[in-house]
């Protein structure tokens, strides 16, 4: 008997949800949501290696958890996330990736399922921070205390009911229940490593000696001494480089819930005499009795576990499995690079960091760490994400906090030094921008903690960060205005301290780099620019002069403004909205038309009153104000980035550009070019005003071509090093000189697209070009172990705007897809200009040129036979020529040749041979009569005409360029 057939994709969801005990009206909505984007969903992804079971259990998974999250259900009906990937039996590092690109997939049905603010409820991305943190505080905790605490009972006692992994447990456990019970206090990797610093101490006061790995004498561990003994939480703060009144803080939470919850009497130390305690000074420090002992222990540890629970999204996850289970643990290594990313990235940031690279530099492979020219082998230092919050976090308290909270008397006197004394308006406006980022003021904006929420802050916390944000503001600023000073001789320097989008951008960087020394979940970039009314473009010209005007700025922070820069040059700056359009229109104005055509530019920065009004500073009590950065209701927003909403007309910056000629590039170096060109004011002046060092051409210009400079100089990179890993360092050259060339022709194929598909693009058509048998598949597979990929880049690309539902939407395809159906026809050109000489399609129309002295050939000696010719004995089929209208429209075998598949097939994905057998069916089937004449087309004069002297029917495989081996469909899908 024929087994019986597999169950449809609906059977198997429902069994899924009985056997997760899902509630029938989740499961129903499940099922619905499945129905309806079953298409997206299960399609598998161009690329990638999941198989058709991993894919359909990541849907599974998505369509369970959208229909448990965004469904109002009623109390204790919904399945948490953490049991959802336990029965798919999935990673939750997997989901988390997966689950926001299935999320673009199906935007527009859960729009219209769950209402216009479903991504903000779903908190996909909220809970993907969350999960790293937790990660990083988790391995960070493992590692302490197994660096404090034996691995093993050092006594085999049948008797003993407690071990390590108990205590290891019961602490974490214990830090759970503090953040539970107030997670106002637990929104960043540094708040939560004082935390766990705070619970080590508890148990090194409370553990029994025994189970220590070291001694108090001449430990390394504590070495901190007073007069009374060993400092303990001082030598903690010198191990881990945590604040010790910070750790003090937390000491005093973590003992106001031990007494609150587990119903322990609080003891000072210093009254108790135990060996636990024995050398140590025991001032400050407090004792509870049979909190860990033999007796109370397991009862102590029960409570703990049942006090554990969790609102909001951490309530998704099963915060306990970080600690005893890999199913959330992360790996440290990027899942698409690997370990070698880590010393990838730092050469990108040496790179890009030193003044004296150039973009040959780039070019050349770069020596070996070990190489004889670095002097043998360096030993690089593995910074984990706890150790660099850690270092930064006390730069922040050694150098930033000690510094005064208002502009110092030389910053003084430069702004009172400008036309209008600014001091007041300085001090003003990092008052409103600092709390538009840090809201203090409590307003009621629901229970889901989300990106820019006031009540998501601990007030002090949000306080202490505004204040570092500030005196950093002032510090380098002041560190500015003497560089400007010295370089114009004067201290006057209205243009540049009167410039509000200089000064925003400046608190804005300051505001980052304190958010991302913390770590915070809830601050994610680019909340900074959402709060301050900035662009990407805005704050890429910034960045450079930060670092070059602060001198004590850890190397992690560096490195941290460079990655951001990265994502600021590479697709962030080219969003629809960004503020690099505006100045497009002014430098190149032969790319207005499309810029207004598309609606790609930046509404007018909001004003300070205008940000005081929507955060509502001065109101108590609010529902939320309406994000000017996430306009719901626009469909012709790109539903895969945040845009700004213009509401405004954009046209008259366009007509007044239009006209313009178009001024002339600069050949000179990037150095060159800033000595010359680059006054700071004029980098952040109005594109439209003339710039003061030559007045003969638009701010505009100069800040373009630094932008572009910065974009070669990043490219270049990215070709070396994908060039190194396929092994085709030969084409670095080709594919720079190809993609530089498009970045000054061809500037429009970058709009709404990332820099990388550009890159990829590149390398494979100059691959075809140079005959190299190399696939998009090899390309993409090595580009996935590059530090910066995204699977979004090649698989969700940019084609234009289709209509849907009535309004305009955003069309994305896959890179290959891209490449046919926009790059080719574009680049076309430029790729033609590498071919060998006597291998293109304009060299081929002469290859049969008359020699010198050789024989005229007769003119009717190639004449084409025109007649129909019959193809089958037994079937009325024949074949006539083309007309020379149609024949001008198809694509020569050279123009062919660059394309990553050709033809078109009788069924989607079917392969070569499956066409080939259905045309002979259809030639075959003679079961019907066809009583359909067929009409030949006529053959004109000027077809005779147009082919004399033409070689008759040349053979296409004479063209060097057609010998590539163009994908078909089927191998386009295996790609």
């Amino acid at each position: 008997m024929a087994s019986p057939p597999p169950p449809a994709v609906e059977a198997r969801l429902a069994d899924l949800c009985k056997e997760l005990g899902v509630d029938e009206g989740v499961a129903g909505e499940a099922a619905a949501l499945l129905e309806e984007g079953k298409g997206a969903l299960l399609a598998s992804p161009s690329f990638g290696s999941r198989s058709p079971g991993d894919v359909e259990k990541l849907c599974f998974a998505f369509v369970l958890y959208c229909a448990s999250k965004l469904k109002e259900a009623k109390a204790g009906s919904r399945v948490r996330l953490w049991e959802i990937l336990k029965g798919c039996k999935l990673k939750c590092h997997d989901f988390l990736k997966e689950s926001q690109q299935l999320a673009l997939k199906v935007d527009q049905v859960l729009g219209s399922r769950y209402g216009l603010d479903w991504e903000a409820r779903l908190e996909l991305k909220q809970l993907d921070i969350l999960v790293n943190l937790l990660a990083d505080a988790s391995r960070f905790y493992r590692k302490a205390f197994n660096e404090l605490f034996l691995s093993s009972s050092p006594d085999q006692q049948p008797r003993l009911t407690t071990n390590i992994p108990d205590y290891i447990r019961f602490g974490w456990l214990l830090f759970l229940m503090l953040r539970s019970k107030s997670p106002e206090l637990f929104k960043d990797l540094v708040s939560c490593i004082h935390g766990l610093v705070a619970i080590l101490a508890i148990l090194l006061i409370h553990v029994p000696a025994k189970f220590r790995s070291f001694t108090i004498e001449g430990s390394s561990h504590l070495i901190k001494q007073t007069e009374k003994g060993v400092d303990l939480l001082a030598s903690l703060c010198h191990n881990y480089h945590t604040s010790e009144d910070r750790l003090k803080e937390m000491m005093g939470k973590s003992y106001k819930v031990i007494e609150v919850f587990l119903s322990r009497k609080v003891l000072s130390a210093s009254e108790l005499k135990t060996t636990n305690l024995d050398k140590i000074d025991t001032d400050g420090l407090m004792y509870f009795k049979d909190l860990v002992d033999d007796e109370f222990f397991p009862s102590n540890l029960g409570k703990l576990e049942k006090l554990c629970s969790t609102t909001g999204c951490e309530g998704e996850l099963d915060l306990e499995m970080f600690l005893i289970s890999n199913d959330y643990i992360l790996s440290a290594e990027n899942p698409y690079g690997g370990s070698a990313n880590l010393g990838c990235s730092k050469r990108i940031f040496e790179t890009l960091a030193s003044p004296t690279k150039t973009i040959k530099n780039m070019l050349a492979a770069p020596s070996s760490p070990s190489s004889p020219a670095n002097g043998g082998l360096i030993k690089i230092v593995q910074m984990t994400p706890v150790t660099s919050a850690m270092t930064t976090a006390k730069w922040l308290r050694d150098v930033i906090s000690s510094l005064p909270d208002k502009p110092s008397s030389n910053l003084e006197q430069f702004l009172s030094s400008c036309d209008t004394d600014l001091r007041t308006n300085v001090i003003k406006r990092v008052s409103i921008i600092l709390e538009a980022i840090f809201p203090t003021k409590s307003v009621d904006r629901g229970a889901s903690i989300g990106l820019n929420c006031a009540n998501a802050f601990d007030t002090p916390w949000a306080e202490a960060r505004k204040m570092e944000a500030s005196k950093l503001y002032y510090r380098v600023l002041e560190a500015i205005c003497r560089a400007e000073s010295q370089n114009n001789n004067k201290n006057n320097l209205t243009p540049l301290l009167s410039n509000e989008r200089f000064h925003r951008c400046l608190i804005a960087c300051s505001a980052e780099l304190v958010l991302a020394t913390h770590k915070t979940v809830i601050m994610m970039f680019p909340a900074v620019l959402e709060s301050t009314g900035l662009t990407a473009f805005d704050l890429s010209k910034i960045i450079e002069t930060f670092v070059r005007h602060e001198e004590t700025l850890p190397r992690e922070l560096k490195r941290h403004l460079n990655s951001l820069e990265e994502q600021l040059l590479e697709s962030m700056s080219w969003e629809k909205g960004s503020s690099l359009y505006n100045s497009l229109v002014v430098a190149r104005p032969s790319l207005a038309q499309e810029i207004n055509c598309i609606g790609l530019l930046a509404e007018p920065m909001p004003s300070l009153d205008g940000i005081v009004a929507w955060q509502n500073i001065h109101s108590e009590g609010l529902t939320t104000a309406p994000s000017k950065r996430r306009p719901s209701a626009d469909v012709n927003c790109d539903p895969q980035s945040p845009k700004r909403l213009c509401t405004e007309s954009r046209n008259s910056l366009v007509e007044r550009n239009l006209q313009t000629p178009p001024p002339k590039q600069s050949q000179t170096g990037l150095s060159s070019l800033k000595a010359k060109y680059h006054p700071l004011q004029a980098t952040f002046a109005s594109p439209t005003v003339s710039n003061p060092v030559s007045g003969n051409e638009k701010c505009a210009v100069v800040g373009v071509q630094i932008f572009f400079s910065k974009i070669l100089k990043l490219a270049a990179i990215r070709i070396r090093n994908l060039c190194e890993r396929l092994r085709h360092e030969e084409l670095t050259v080709s594919v720079y000189n190809i993609f530089k060339q498009i970045v000054d022709q061809q500037t429009a194929l970058f709009f709404n697209r990332h820099v990388d598909q550009i890159i990829l693009c590149c390398l494979y058509g100059v691959a075809k070009v140079s005959q190299l048998p190399l696939t998009f598949k090899e390309i993409v597979n090595n580009y996935k172990r590059e530090p910066q990929c995204k699977p979004e880049v090649f698989r969700s690309v940019f084609v234009g705007n289709t209509n849907r539902n009535g309004g305009l939407g955003s069309r994305h395809v896959d890179i290959i897809v891209f490449y046919n159906q926009v790059f080719v026809p574009t680049v076309k050109p430029l790729l033609v200009a590498l071919m060998p000489s006597g291998t293109r399609p304009e060299d081929k129309k002469n290859t049969n040129s008359q020699l010198p002295g050789s024989p005229k050939p007769s003119p009717f000696s190639n004449l084409p036979d025109m007649s129909p010719k019959k193809v089958s004995s037994s079937h009325n089929v024949y074949v006539s020529p083309l007309r020379q209208t149609k024949m001008d429209v198809l694509l020569s075998p050279s123009s062919r040749s660059f394309y990553a598949c050709i033809g078109e097939s009788t069924q989607a994905f079917q392969s070569p041979s499956k066409d080939l057998a259905a045309i002979n069916n259809r030639l075959n089937y003679s079961s019907r009569r066809i009583n359909t004449r067929i009409n030949f087309d006529m053959v004109s004069d000027s077809v005779v005409a147009g082919s004399l002297g033409q070689p008759n029917g040349g053979s296409a495989s004479s063209d060097p360029a057609a010998a590539f081996s163009p994908l078909s469909k089927k191998s386009k899908t295996d790609s």
